[in-house]
């Protein structure tokens, strides 16, 4: 280890990012010891239960600049050596740079190269951004600063207590399948929920299948068509979805199906196989060694856009049937 007393890691926003980048932190704690990390809610959320953190603060997301400081000010006796930077937005370069931390490494874009005392480039071919797992990008930018891979891939922890609340909810003996119909991203991602009811429909009559649907905070109008498109029953989770809720499901299936999303990547840090339903974003970013399971996608001449929302006809996921969805979980189901 070394001598840095006050080491910071700003976490990214998004659920699957965040995930990816438990690898990287996981490298920052075998090189300095207990850290801090920082991030919107439920990055910290998802983060929470890890060992290798002294304290994880919460921050607003989208705060104006007010707000910003007064976080800064927070983390400023927790950065004094040094701070990195995982998201790639101006604001959490800005946010490192408040702080007063002496030393701030990070990616160089988005303008903020003179917040940062490390501005580390992109792997590019031909002056073109080469696309990487983003879990490997995360563990290039620690790699800067001294920090190894173990190789042990994405690590998340689950309440046992709430895990046995979630198995306690599957009463048969067949498969447990999570149904994540969702993407934050935006509605490109998104295959259409009525063929994910359909999905957990076959699987229910052809595997005794017993389905957990899975949505979160903002999804309830996705949650309520899906309802209203099954024929067989879903298993619910109680009350307003949680992180910690999310992780909890996830380590207790035998397979999740679901979009490109978050709980994706949960379930790659738990070991449970994914079907993985991929439209509008290149596979190259989240294409994982650690990943058991099946990516389903159809190639497109538009894609991949990486547009949250489709400028044509969705034809990148509306093609994918339900057909091959359903052939494809029972052929992991049969591996597992």
């Amino acid at each position: 280890m070394l001598s840095e007393k006050s080491v910071l890691a700003i976490v990214p926003n998004w659920l699957g990012d965040v995930a990816m980048c438990t690898p990287a932190l996981r490298a920052m704690h075998r090189r300095f010891g207990a850290f801090t990390v920082a991030g919107v809610p439920s990055a910290c959320d998802l983060l929470e239960g890890l060992p290798w953190f002294r304290r994880i603060v919460p921050f607003p997301a989208h705060a104006p600049l007010s707000a910003l400081v007064r976080t800064a000010i927070k983390l400023r006796p927790f950065a004094r050596d040094l701070t990195v930077v995982f998201p790639h937005s101006f604001r959490a370069a800005l946010l490192a740079r408040l702080t007063g931390s002496r030393r701030r490494v990070g990616y160089a874009c988005n303008g903020r190269t003179v917040l940062l005392t490390r501005a580390v480039a992109f792997p590019r071919e031909e002056g073109k951004r080469v696309p990487i797992y983003t879990a490997e990008e995360y563990l290039r930018l620690v790699a800067k600063i001294g920090c190894e891979d173990d190789k042990g891939g994405l690590e998340l922890h689950a309440d046992p207590v709430e895990a046995g609340r979630i198995r306690s909810l599957f009463q048969g003996g067949g498969p447990r399948i999570g149904i994540a119909p969702g993407a934050a991203f935006g509605p490109s991602k998104r295959w259409p929920v009525e063929r994910f009811a359909a999905v957990a429909d076959a699987l229910y009559n052809d595997v005794s299948a017993e389905c957990l649907l899975l949505t979160g905070p903002g999804e309830d109008a996705l949650r309520r068509q899906f309802l209203e498109a099954a024929k067989n029953p879903v298993v619910q989770l109680d009350g307003q979805g949680s992180v910690g809720r999310l992780k909890a499901a996830i380590s207790q299936l035998d397979l999740l199906i679901g979009n490109d999303s978050g709980p994706r990547h949960v379930a790659i840090a738990f070991h449970v196989p994914v079907l993985c339903i991929m439209g509008p974003t290149s596979p190259l970013y989240t294409h994982s060694p650690y990943e058991r399971g099946r990516v389903v996608r159809v190639d497109v001449d538009c894609g991949p856009c990486q547009k949250p929302v489709c400028e044509t006809d969705h034809r990148c996921m509306t093609r994918i049937t339900v057909e091959t969805v359903v052939e494809t979980a029972k052929d992991i189901l049969a591996i597992r």
